[in-house]
C-alpha cells in the first residue's frame, strides 16, 4: 500500500498534451440502448461487454497504464432479480478461461475491487483465477469495480482503522488522509486522472468517492454499447485541454509546472 499522493506529486508535466494515467468509466446505458433497439434480454448487457473489451483493447493500445470499470454497483442487487441473475451468467462467462486467456496473451493485469462475499463461490474463484494468471503482467491494468460502493469503501477503511486503533498499533491522532488512503480499494496504484460516464447522466453514483476528489469528469449522453474510438478520443482531447490546478491558481500551476495535471 502506498501514501495517498499530493497533487504536486501526481506525475508533473508541462503542457495540454498530458495524456491520463488511469481511466475510470461508468458504463451506463445498456437498458436504453435496447430498447432503443427493440432488443430483449440481456442484449442490452451483452453489447456493453463487446464495448468493455473495445476500450480494453484502445487502452492497450495507448499504453494507458489503468483503467476501471464500474461493471456492478453495491445497489445494482435492488434490480429485478432475473436481470441479476442474467447478469451474474454474463460476468461468469467474461471470466471464463478463454476470455482471461486472451488478455493474459496481451499482458494484461486483471484486478477486481468491492465486497466479493455476495458472489456465488464459482464467480468469486473465476475472480480469483483471473487475478492469478494475470498478476504478473505488466501491461495495461484493468480493475474490474464489482459489488462496490464508494460509501462501502470508505466504511471499510475507517473499519479496519478502527481494527488498528482497538489492538493499540494506531493512535487516533495518527489517522490522516494518507493513513486512509492506505486501505481504500486499488490504494497501491495512481488514481483516476478522467473519470467517463456514459448514457447522459451527471453525476457519479457512488463511484469511487474517495478517489474521484480530483478527478477530472466528462460525460457523454452517448449509451455505453455506442461508445466506440471516436467517442474515446473525445473524452482524451476533452482532457487534454482541461488545466488541473489542485486549489491553485493557474500562475502557480505555470510556475510549478503542473500543467496538464
Amino acid at each position: 500500500m502506498v501514501q495517498a499522493p499530493e497533487p504536486a506529486e501526481l506525475d508533473p508535466q508541462s503542457g495540454f498534451s498530458s495524456s491520463p494515467r488511469h481511466i475510470a468509466i461508468i458504463m451506463d446505458g445498456n437498458n436504453r440502448w435496447l430498447k432503443q433497439q427493440g432488443g430483449k434480454g440481456l442484449d442490452g448487457h451483452i453489447a456493453g461487454a463487446e464495448a468493455a473489451r473495445r476500450v480494453i483493447r484502445l487502452c492497450a493500445e495507448k499504453k494507458i497504464p489503468y483503467l476501471t470499470l464500474f461493471a456492478f454497483s453495491s445497489e445494482n442487487w435492488q434490480r429485478p432479480q432475473k436481470e441479476v441473475s442474467g447478469l451474474m451468467d454474463l460476468f461468469a462467462r467474461f471470466l471464463q478461461k478463454k476470455e482471461v486467456q486472451k488478455l493474459h496473451e496481451n499482458n494484461i493485469r486483471v484486478r477486481f475491487i468491492g465486497n466479493r462475499s455476495r458472489f456465488s463461490p464459482k464467480l468469486q474463484s473465476l475472480m480469483h483465477n483471473a487475478e492469478t494468471l494475470t498478476a504478473a503482467n505488466t501491461g495495461l491494468c484493468v480493475v474490474i469495480a464489482a459489488d462496490y460502493g464508494g460509501r462501502w469503501d470508505i466504511a471499510n477503511a475507517a473499519r479496519m482503522l478502527a481494527k488498528e486503533v482497538e489492538q493499540g498499533s494506531l493512535k487516533p491522532d495518527d489517522i490522516d488522509e494518507a493513513r486512509m488512503h492506505q486501505y481504500m480499494a486499488a490504494s497501491d496504484m495512481p488514481v483516476p486522472d478522467l473519470c467517463i460516464r456514459t448514457g447522459g447522466e451527471v453525476r457519479i453514483s457512488n463511484f469511487l468517492l474517495w478517489q474521484l476528489a480530483y478527478t477530472e469528469l466528462y460525460f457523454t449522453d452517448t449509451w455505453w454499447p455506442d461508445f466506440d474510438e471516436v467517442e474515446f478520443r473525445l473524452a482524451l482531447n476533452d482532457y487534454a485541454r482541461r488545466q488541473r490546478r489542485f486549489g491553485r491558481v493557474s500562475e502557480q500551476v505555470d510556475t510549478l509546472g503542473l500543467v496538464g495535471l
